[in-house]
């Protein structure tokens, strides 16, 4: 059984098409990135893969079950970090209130011990009573990881889980993602630059709509395929030494 399947899926926010006829599946325990420009319909493939949205045509699956009607089955198994422009906690909310909020927002019990683990995982534990909105951009993205982990789930779905943050945290982070990889973990990252999680991603997704291109990186970021994606020819290095690029940045192994 696959984690995640995209058959045929298309779909529009009223009358604008951002996704059209997307086929994509990914596999239990890989770690996926996925890639593409601004409307490229990246955060919306993942609202579909939690149920929050339902497809104009095709069918989304998660661990088997229909993404939009069957969602109770399998929303327990998912965990999500939402873009950080998402979350709107004004609020004065600890840390640890602002993990345990969404299983309490479900009528769920959520133990003190559960949310000490889940803050243990990204180095946060000692300061769990702490204001959520005095934390630094990077912390406050660890918290939120804190809490997509809380239910220690089967997929973990990221939006942008390095936007605003520091290097530190962007190295916590990825050792936390790692982890869990190592573990047999489902990983969906929706990232601008992909440098970060190149030693750890299976595969890449390269989105605009629809699938633009799949497969090893190497493989992907070709010319034609950045053309594809983009609209427009963006100069690439891919060797074995690193990657240079304007969208990505630099990487060097």
């Amino acid at each position: 059984m696959k984690a995640i399947e995209f058959q045929d899926v298309s779909f529009s926010y009223n009358s604008e098409e951002v996704l059209s006829d997307l086929n994509l599946e990914i596999g239990r325990g890989e770690f996926v990135a996925i890639l593409g420009p601004n409307g490229a319909g990246k955060s919306t493939m993942l609202k579909l893969t939690l149920g929050l949205l339902r497809p104009k045509k095709g069918t989304v699956k998660v661990l088997g079950f229909n993404a939009y009607e069957e969602r109770d089955k399998f929303v327990d198994k998912v965990g999500y970090l939402p873009q950080r422009e998402e979350i709107h906690l004004e609020a004065p909310l600890t840390i640890s209130q602002v993990v345990k909020l969404p299983m309490l927002a479900k009528g769920k019990k959520v133990g003190e011990e559960s949310v000490r683990k889940a803050l243990k995982i990204v180095g946060l534990e000692n300061i769990s009573d702490k204001l959520f909105s005095e934390l630094s951009g990077g912390q406050q993205q660890k918290v939120l990881l804190a809490r997509a982990l809380l239910s220690d789930p089967e997929i973990l779905l990221l939006d942008e889980p390095f936007n605003g943050v520091d290097v530190l945290s962007q190295e916590k982070i990825v050792e936390v993602l790692a982890e869990m990889s190592s573990r047999g973990k489902t990983i969906v990252a929706v990232v601008h630059n992909i440098n970060p999680l190149l030693h750890n991603i299976d595969r890449v997704v390269l989105l605009n709509r629809r699938v633009v291109a799949v497969g090893k990186p190497n493989e992907v970021f070709s010319e034609e395929n950045i053309v594809k994606a983009y609209g427009t020819s963006i100069p690439i290095v891919v060797c074995e030494e690193g990657y240079t690029h304007p969208l990505y940045g630099d990487y060097h192994g």
